[in-house]
């Protein structure tokens, strides 16, 4: 069981992290000026994705992990775009491949 100052260390450590990767993804996205609603779901997410990796703790190798909470969270929203445009998946999917894997690399070095 994780220590209650630990834990709240790794909270923190999770959401700077989420926060950090919420940027990296909006950023193309405001360049292509998207809807504010596109850019806070996005940012949201990974903020939920940083906190998720911080706290839950699977025994798999951080990029694994990183990638099947990313790919849980984002699950949902993947229905309704590929409905509305479904050539908008691939570079969300991209993304989430590259920040989730990294987020979940760096996640596991950070938050122990």
């Amino acid at each position: 069981m994780i220590q209650s100052g630990k834990l709240k260390n790794n909270i923190l450590k999770g959401i700077i992290l989420g926060i950090a990767a919420g940027i990296l993804d909006v950023t193309p996205m405001v360049i292509q000026k998207l809807p504010i609603q596109a850019d806070i779901s996005a940012f949201s997410m990974w903020v939920i994705i940083g906190f998720l990796l911080s706290v839950i703790t699977l025994k798999m190798n951080g990029i694994l992990k990183g990638l099947l909470i990313s790919y849980m969270v984002l699950l949902p929203n993947i229905f309704i775009i590929a409905w509305e445009d479904p050539v908008a998946l691939l570079p969300i999917l991209l993304m989430t491949t590259l920040l989730g894997s990294g987020l979940g690399f760096v996640s596991g070095k950070w938050c122990k």
